[in-house]
């Protein structure tokens, strides 16, 4: 489990991600690249972690499913993803 103060970093940098998206996107397109520099550095979409909806772990989480792999195993393994078995052959 990461460190609460991790995940509500990330949170919060995806917050301002959202709220300079449009301006961002204005300012890139009119290559003003001295007002872009004067913006918050967590509002770049880059700076955003992909983590775990359960536990908050930052490496190995599937995106289509939002889970950790160990997450994922142990779900998928209880049958509780849909359309996910265990391969066999």
């Amino acid at each position: 489990m990461a460190k609460k103060s991790v995940i509500a970093r990330n949170e919060k940098r995806i917050r301002l991600v959202a709220k300079y998206a449009d301006l961002r996107a204005e300012l890139i397109k009119a290559g003003d690249y001295e007002a872009l520099r004067k913006l918050p550095r967590d509002s770049a979409a880059t700076r955003v972690r992909n983590r775990c909806v359960l536990t908050g772990r930052g490496r190995g989480v599937y995106a289509k499913f939002g889970l950790c792999r160990h997450m994922f195993r142990k779900f998928s393994l209880e049958g509780k993803l849909p359309g996910i078995k265990k391969a066999s052959w």
